[in-house]
């Protein structure tokens, strides 16, 4: 990246990028809308919308990237982008939080107060309060849990070494070693790769093995939306790190300018941070 050096606070010109993404989403809510109703046209909609989708995000980032590299940006820029990057994780963290207290909703509350004496005999003679409960008898088919052996240990293993891989990758960056950083960052998208496909296995060993769906009862969706969600940000910060690895094949970056590396890290750490969260509270208790 070149020098921070620009005496002024670069403000773009005017870009269609923003009212192209906007038509996206309209296409996609239009998909969505005539797949619900099982209207026949629905996947023309959805063609549209991730095609334009692709190309505005290809296009924008493009521009940006271009920006940096031209030495548009100056250190009032970059703090400006760190306090975007900042409120962005901030509002993922809300996301999870809003999952992971549905999750605590339902075991510490919403459970014991079904399983006293009052609801028990509005409800069914037979509930128990105990979780994981599969609802009221004959409504869902019997499942197994997820224990936390072996697929997901494995995944958290490999979750905290691709942290490790990336925090070394960037002491390589901020100390000019070029190879061993894209080594290490080479190592932290083939570690998150590893990773989502052991959490395909891990889905298809739930449902075909243990009967476990997303509509096993509140420990089932609970289950899916939690892991799932997270798995679909793993996904997102591997592609992110992809590009982030072409870029620093192709020299760019310098020891003291690389907030578009530092981000993607920033990314990945909250990710590992949330998995081990989900570990926890998921798979052990």
């Amino acid at each position: 990246m070149s020098a921070n050096t620009a005496p002024y606070y670069f403000v773009p010109g005017l870009s269609a990028w923003p009212i192209l993404g906007a038509l996206a989403m309209l296409f996609f809510i239009i998909g969505s809308v005539t797949f619900v109703n099982q209207i026949e046209w629905y996947p023309f909609a959805y063609i549209v919308s991730f095609s334009l989708l692709f190309y505005v995000l290809y296009r924008w980032f493009r521009d940006v990237v271009c920006e940096s590299e031209g030495g548009k940006y100056n250190q009032r820029v970059d703090v400006s982008f760190r306090w975007s990057m900042g409120w962005f994780i901030f509002s993922e963290v809300m996301f999870f939080a809003s999952f992971f207290g549905a999750l605590f909703y339902a075991r510490e509350f919403a459970m014991p107060w079904l399983g006293n004496l009052d609801h028990r005999a509005v409800l069914w003679p037979d509930f128990n309060a105990i979780w994981p409960h599969a609802g009221p008898a004959g409504t869902i088919d019997s499942f197994a849990t997820m224990g936390p052996w072996p697929l997901p240990t494995i995944n958290t293993a490999l979750l905290l070494t691709s942290g490790v891989t990336l925090t070394i990758a960037h002491h390589a960056l901020i100390a000019n070693q070029r190879r061993k950083l894209i080594i290490n960052l080479a190592l932290t998208v083939l570690l998150g790769a590893l990773f989502m496909g052991c959490q395909v296995y891990e889905y298809i060993h739930a449902y075909s093995d243990l009967n476990l769906k997303l509509t096993s009862g509140i420990y089932g969706s609970t289950f899916f939306m939690l892991t799932g969600f997270h798995g679909f940000h793993v996904t997102i910060g591997a592609i992110i790190l992809l590009f982030i690895l072409i870029r620093c094949t192709k020299g760019h970056f310098s020891a003291k300018n690389h907030f578009a590396f530092e981000a993607a890290a920033w990314y990945w750490h909250f990710v590992d941070v949330v998995w081990l969260l989900l570990y926890v509270v998921v798979y052990w208790l």
